[in-house]
């Protein structure tokens, strides 16, 4: 019979033996990996997943006991986090599980690569001795370009510089005193590492900005006989474009761990110059089990009530304060993602502002949100609600809040402004809730008042308040194919400047981008709220 004073814990896949013992020695521990996951899921204080369990909102909305979910990994794909901090459960992962791991394979590929080493396995095994076919080159005294001084990118530039390479790095988000503790020389632009790297190794997170990043284009860049080396995400390079620039010798080799359709059957894997493994990076010994014991720390920190160090939402407040403030969480992302995307350069200051009934609680889940929003995709790693704030304080972003009880023309308004330095006024955008459903909406932005619902795919205008505007606007898109589900307009005054907004159904082409930005308006933006 089960103590019922003990908390519960579901493990529900495999985690490493010494973190089963840690929760085993505080906590009544099951192991089911079987059972219909529905049907007992609310009877658990904890459960501890890897990558196979999907912990939806459905699933989460019977966990009434939940206090935790823990992640033996890094990814969070599988876990609804927003439905988790809305019931105010912690999640945790082990994002640092796996650096040392990542970083290791990563140069194990550069190695492999320069010394044609599986090749030259796999002919001798069938019989062939081939030293002057798998001739290689030496690592010391090269190049090795480092795109994304992340985590595992800055321990990757440790390891090259011990190899006795030169190490130049791209990533725009780490300040500079980061490249001089680390002895790595910084590239202004990502030409800059094309020009001087012998060998490319990518470590970004991937998005719509940094999706096939090393394209054709790139890739024509590049020195004659750089090699590629990627344990990061399949998507950041275009297959297509790689296959040609190894056929054509622009590109010596590649040794790739990631692709972007797994399992991966393609062309790349039939060629000599390239190296392949199938997404091995995280998989070590070591970090499963430095995984499991992690996430069991984790979980007993929060069945504890203490601090959980790798959480990745909000913690856990008072339910009154979480009932209210609910639905403004999403929006105060949105509305930092916004201001981020339509800001010029990394802000030195973001203010949140709450107006109205709202700011009688505690705001501070609306300033993490809104970093949480401001941050994705723009950071090489997994940016959080709990984390955003540390990562602006590493980048060295004042970040401060301010409530007021009045809110103009809405009940609640929420504002965030973002500012390239301290003392300047900064970009503003403004939104609130609509409606039982709390449809979001934005109010205000690029210092126009608006009103239209916040879309994941959005075009902002501002232009001379002139007639026939909005229709040149309307075919362009028509021609494009690129339906307006939802459109507002804004003026300061009569045949002054003006601000169109508008949702569409799918992603402009580069082409109408590019007829847009060249249409004469002062300013056109294309902006992922997804």
């Amino acid at each position: 019979m089960s103590d019922e004073k003990r908390p519960r814990v579901l493990v529900r896949e495999p985690i490493a033996a010494p973190g089963l013992e840690l929760l085993r020695d505080r906590f009544e521990v099951v192991e089911d990996f079987e059972s219909d996951l529905a049907s007992i899921i609310g009877g658990f204080d904890a459960i501890v997943v890897r990558s196979a369990t999907k912990l939806d909102a459905s699933l989460i909305d019977q966990a009434e006991r939940l206090k935790v979910i823990g992640r033996a990994g890094v990814g969070l794909d599988n876990i609804d986090v927003d439905a988790a901090t809305r019931h105010g459960i912690v999640v945790a992962n082990t994002a640092e599980s796996t650096v040392i791991s990542a970083a290791e394979h990563t140069i194990a590929l550069l190695f492999a690569l320069a010394r044609n080493v599986p090749q030259a396995q796999v002919a001798l095994a069938e019989g062939t001795w081939a030293r002057e076919r798998f001739a290689g080159v030496e690592i010391a005294g090269k190049t090795l370009g480092v795109v994304g001084l992340g985590r595992i990118g800055r321990q990757v530039a440790r390891r090259g510089l011990g190899l006795g390479m030169k190490v130049v790095a791209y990533d725009p988000f780490v300040a500079a005193e980061r490249f001089r503790e680390l002895g790595v020389e910084p590239a202004a632009t990502l030409d800059d590492v094309y020009a001087a790297a012998d060998v490319i190794t990518l470590h970004l997170p991937l998005s719509d900005e940094t999706r096939h990043v090393l394209d054709a284009d790139a890739f024509a860049r590049m020195r004659d006989g750089v090699r590629i080396v990627n344990a990061a995400r399949g998507g950041l390079i275009d297959e297509a474009a790689l296959v040609d620039a190894l056929r054509s010798g622009k590109v010596a080799g590649a040794a790739l761990d990631v692709f972007e359709t797994e399992p991966y059957t393609g062309p790349l894997i039939g060629l000599d110059q390239v190296v392949t493994t199938p997404h091995l990076a995280g998989s070590t010994t070591e970090a499963q089990d430095r995984a499991g014991v992690m996430i069991a720390e984790q979980v007993a920190a929060a069945l504890d009530g203490q601090i959980v160090q790798n959480a990745v939402n909000i913690p856990v407040v008072e339910h009154g304060d979480l009932e209210a403030l609910g639905p403004f969480i999403p929006l105060a992302a949105k509305l930092g993602r916004l201001a981020m995307a339509l800001a010029t350069g990394w802000p030195a200051r973001i203010v949140v502002a709450v107006h109205g009934p709202l700011s009688e609680h505690d705001t501070r889940l609306l300033t993490v949100a809104a970093l949480n929003g401001a941050f994705q995709g723009q950071v090489d790693e997994v940016v959080n609600v709990v984390n955003a704030p540390v990562i602006a304080a590493e980048r060295g972003i004042e970040v401060s809040e301010q409530r007021f009880g009045s809110s103009w023309h809405y009940t609640n308004l929420v504002r965030v402004v973002v500012a390239a330095g301290v003392d300047e006024p900064g970009l503003e955008v403004s939104g609130t809730t609509v409606g039982p459903e709390h449809r979001l909406f934005l109010a205000g932005a690029l210092g126009f008042a608006i009103d239209i619902e916040l879309a994941p795919l959005m075009a902002l205008l501002v232009y001379d308040d002139l007639p026939g505007v909005i229709g040149r606007v309307g075919a362009m898109f028509g021609h494009a194919g690129v339906n307006i589900a939802n459109m507002a307009v804004s003026r300061t005054t009569e045949g002054g400047k003006a601000l169109m907004i508008f949702s569409i159904d799918s992603p402009a082409p580069p082409e109408l981008v590019e007829q847009v930005s060249a249409s004469g308006f002062d300013n056109a933006r294309f902006i992922s709220l997804g």
